[in-house]
């Protein structure tokens, strides 16, 4: 059995706050956990959304995941992970008091868990709207697709023709940039842009355009939020950064970032340049 003890109580609420949302869109979840350089990088990929969501953790100074025990062994050596799990039974192991994780017996990863962001080079790319814009973005998406789904003809109102609503909206970009919305979209469902001044969404629309029934819990409020809801209620956007590297474009934020494939050659997996959860 592994156990990796992570810095404090605060991290492990927060890791467990981000599986929860993931089990929300899917109950079969499955994540990819890499560890290293004193970080827990957790990788998730909510269906519909056609994104990778990364969260990172700060593992405890000198903490070693072992067989029944935390740290006794190893000498202090920096922990080396890269296993795919159940997102469910990730979270039931951990132990938020305590700031321990038990990692499950690993599982056979879905096909996107063997293709990661690449490891470093990652620059910066201009032209990202304000947190602000991006979340009224996502609110006027998911009012156009209501609008629109509502004034089709009963004829017309299949699963096909919202899908196809969904994806025109979905892809498009934002501002003077090649992000889809949907990767925000991503981020907003995921907690991950709650402290905008804009607020939470009232409701949430699948990659796909479909209702999927999410709860307005991007500013911390919703029940799946665990130990978010004191972060989201601060009125201070987070800081926001479009990177690029390899074929990849990341949204990142101070609680999580989301990916999406671009073109060109794909790197794979790696911790470095991920951007450590702050306490």
């Amino acid at each position: 059995m592994t156990v990796l003890r992570l810095a404090d109580a605060g991290e492990a609420a927060d890791l467990a706050a981000f599986l929860a949302r993931l089990i929300h869109y899917d109950r079969g979840a499955a994540v990819r956990l890499q560890a290293g350089g004193g970080v827990l990088a957790v990788f998730g990929r909510p269906p519909s959304f056609e994104v990778l969501a990364i969260r990172t953790a700060r593992l405890a100074p000198g903490a070693a995941g072992t067989s029944e025990a935390v740290g006794a062994a190893g000498g202090g050596r920096a922990l080396a992970l890269d296993v795919t799990v159940s997102a469910g039974e990730l979270l039931e192991g951990i132990a938020e008091a305590g700031g321990l994780v038990t990692v499950p017996a690993a599982v056979t990863g879905p096909p996107w868990a063997g293709v990661l962001p690449p490891r470093g080079g990652w620059r910066r790319v201009p032209g990202l709207p304000a947190p602000e814009a991006l979340v009224r973005a996502v609110s006027a998406a998911v009012a156009e697709f209501r609008a629109r789904d509502e004034a089709l003809p009963p004829e017309r109102r299949t699963r096909t023709e919202r899908d196809r609503i969904g994806r025109e909206i979905w892809s498009r970009t934002l501002g003077d940039t090649e992000l889809p919305l949907r990767a925000v979209h991503a981020a907003q469902a995921l907690g991950f842009l709650r402290g905008t001044r804009a607020g939470a969404m009232a409701g949430a629309v699948s990659g796909n355009g479909a209702v999927a029934g999410a709860r307005p819990d991007a500013d911390g409020s919703g029940s799946a939020a665990g130990s978010d809801s004191a972060a989201g209620s601060g009125t201070r956007a987070p800081a926001l950064a479009l990177l690029a590297a390899s074929g990849w474009l990341r949204l990142s934020t101070p609680y999580g970032s989301v990916a999406v494939r671009a073109s060109g050659p794909v790197g794979l997996s790696g911790l470095s340049g991920l951007t450590v959860t702050p306490v």
